[in-house]
């Protein structure tokens, strides 16, 4: 009898030890094409670049998709506080088992979780969909937040499609698909902006640009650094992020003052900055003549701009990174723009105002105060247009 009573309290242990969930399982919806390998892949990104990017982070270890689709990691890093991890599928023709897909966020590869010890993950998702179709049961508030982050990111997404056209190259188009791209970016930014959750906040950052240009909303970086700093100023990625958002490497941030640089006028003269600002606003326009998107605003927007506005105090000095003198004033005249300021060192994308300024692309622009404080920057087309009528009415 004690026997007996010795070897079912036994199996009732072995039971329950095998009825113990791992922590981090799930169900997966296999896909019918067989395109996919079953298998699903943990990585940790080892510094704020690696994060959400493709090819980099550390793979820590893979789980086999069973027939029925689960699957189970039981060993996870250490992790007395949370750490950002990500799990991703691959499809059987890929060689590397880190490649992360940031292309199409409906049917992105991956996702990121929030990991620390003691925590039970349960997932489920759609191999072909893995990104979008994620869930996890009863999430902590940082799974929660990066769930909500990742539909922001979707509707921003398929809104970008709107206004993005993959075939469209003219002047006009350029700038629509630039303003598009700003539209997909604010609501990222505004999510790290607002929420408590600091590795949220830093995923947000990263798929506001993979790619790690910040050129168009340094002041985003800028800000991001101010907040967690003072919250963990210790984590070595908030050291990271500040690191990124030195001021001396950002291109000039709005409500800053603009360097005061000698500039080379088209009529012979150098004349440094602030003597040429008009009393009221100054577009500083950064232009060429082989940006096709700088003429067409030159012709369309600066002319009845400059025409209207002028006698009330606005001035607009264009700087051209041209290399040939005779092309830069060909543009000019054929662009009519004969009628406000000029400015060119005539040395082509080595244009110095440009490193003075710390940009590298173009179409860019600045509206300047009477005191040359940064005041907006990079507006185009009506928004440009509103800008400086609201600006001139105060």
């Amino acid at each position: 009898m004690k026997r007996t009573c010795f070897f079912f309290l036994l199996l009732l242990a072995l039971l329950a030890s095998c009825a113990e969930q791992a922590p981090l399982s799930g169900k997966l919806e296999l896909s019918t094409d067989g395109n996919w390998a079953p298998v699903v892949y943990l990585i940790q990104p080892r510094n704020l670049d690696e994060v959400t990017a493709g090819f980099t982070g550390q793979v820590l270890d893979s789980a086999a998709v069973q027939a029925n689709g689960s699957f189970a990691f039981n060993q996870l890093p250490d992790a007395p506080q949370p750490v950002l991890l990500e799990l991703a599928v691959q499809q059987k023709r890929e060689r590397f088992a880190n490649r992360l897909d940031n292309e199409n966020p409906a049917t992105a590869n991956y996702f990121p979780i929030i990991w620390k010890n003691g925590d039970k993950l349960e997932i489920t998702a759609a191999m072909r969909e893995f990104q979008s179709s994620f869930s996890i049961k009863a999430p902590s508030p940082e799974n929660e937040a990066l769930l909500q982050l990742r539909d922001i990111r979707l509707r921003a997404f398929r809104q970008f499609l709107q206004g993005h056209d993959a075939e469209g190259h003219d002047a006009e188009q350029l700038l629509e698909e630039e303003k598009a791209l700003l539209a997909f970016q604010q609501p990222l930014m505004d999510f790290a902006q607002n929420t408590d959750h600091l590795l949220p906040a830093l995923a947000a950052l990263r798929w506001v640009s993979p790619e790690n240009d910040y050129e168009r909303v340094p002041e985003f970086l800028v800000a991001q650094c101010r907040k967690w700093q003072d919250k963990y100023p210790g984590h070595p990625w908030v050291v990271q992020l500040c690191e990124k958002s030195n001021r001396e490497q950002l291109p000039v941030l709005k409500g800053e003052k603009i360097p005061d640089f000698p500039l080379p006028l088209l009529s012979g003269d150098t004349v440094a900055l602030y003597q040429l600002l008009g009393k009221r606003l100054t577009l500083l326009d950064l232009w060429a003549s082989w940006c096709a998107p700088c003429r067409r605003e030159n012709r369309d927007v600066l002319a009845p701009l400059w025409d209207k506005f002028h006698e009330n105090g606005f001035q607009v000095i264009g700087y051209a990174l041209d290399g040939s003198e005779k092309t830069w004033k060909a543009a000019i005249d054929k662009d009519g723009a004969h009628r406000w300021l000029h400015a060119s060192h005539l040395q082509g994308d080595d244009a110095p105002l440009m490193e003075a300024l710390r940009l590298q692309t173009i179409p860019a622009n600045f509206l300047l105060d009477a005191q040359g404080t940064v005041v907006a920057k990079n507006l185009h087309g009506e928004a440009l247009v509103e800008f400086v009528e609201k600006y001139l009415a105060q």
